[in-house]
């Protein structure tokens, strides 16, 4: 194993580290890894995509049998993200002949999806007293309208994972807890978890049919990752959120404009 593969394996155990400890999404930190790897955008974000797959299919079934996952919010977010996914691929697929322009277009995007998900993340709580405030007053969301407001959501979510593999986790659970206020945490977070499977599924796979993975890195991240989630997922609550979070959104914000000017 060379120096990069190494460099590959441990960034997916710092990753998986993180994601198990503080629950913050893999995409908004190992798309930019991979970019420092040297990795041009379009690969980097179809790989990552996979490997978004692969990991959170075992959140699902843990969540599934503790029965944390709403089926039908689940639907209506699919509903909007996968033909928001086929939209976005499709439009990818007309800058094929130009590898240049799609790479220029993913690495704008994701500067500002990067920055949009910083935000998320500083002001979590905040967007959650939001949420928790309207839960407390009249408001009491249901029928067509919610399914529509679902239905937008996940259209938007598609579209922003398909760009840059990122928004499915930060962002998406954000949403939901606006959208869903009586739904409680643990059902929201295994309805994000449920809905994020096959949009990264279907998103990564497209990106793979287009040439933008690479399998021989997404091996090596997945040898560091998967006891990295469970070293994080045992030490959780052991460092404050108060100081992880902040320094994540900074970072996350920097790299974001990086990117985008």
């Amino acid at each position: 194993m060379d120096f990069g593969n190494v460099g590959l394996v441990v960034a997916g155990l710092v990753v998986g580290f993180i994601v198990g400890m503080t629950g913050v999404g893999g995409g908004s930190l190992m798309t930019p890894i991979l970019l420092w790897f040297g990795i041009n955008p379009a690969t980097a974000v179809g790989t990552d995509l996979l490997y978004a797959a692969i990991t959170k299919s075992g959140g699902v079934l843990v969540h599934a049998k503790n029965r944390n996952i709403d089926w039908a919010i689940t639907g209506w977010l699919t509903l909007g993200s996968v033909p928001a996914v086929g939209l976005t691929l499709w439009f990818l697929s007309s800058l094929d002949g130009s590898p240049d322009a799609m790479n220029a277009v993913i690495k704008q995007a994701l500067g500002f999806v990067l920055f949009a998900t910083a935000l998320a993340i500083l002001f979590k709580k905040r967007l959650l007293q939001f949420a928790h405030d309207r839960a407390g007053g009249h408001y009491n969301p249901s029928g067509s309208r919610l399914n529509v407001l679902t239905v937008i959501t996940g259209l938007v979510l598609g579209t922003m994972v398909a760009l840059t593999s990122i928004g499915a986790g930060a962002l998406g659970t954000v949403a939901l807890f606006i959208l869903y206020p009586f739904l409680v945490t643990k059902r929201l977070v295994g309805t994000e978890i449920a809905h994020a499977v096959p949009l990264t599924l279907v998103a990564g796979l497209g990106h793979a049919s287009m040439g933008n993975m690479d399998w021989h890195i997404l091996g090596f991240l997945l040898i560091g990752s998967l006891p990295g989630i469970y070293l994080g997922s045992h030490l959780s609550g052991r460092i404050s959120d108060e100081l992880l979070r902040p320094c994540l959104a900074v970072m996350l914000a920097l790299i974001g404009f990086k990117l985008a000017f």
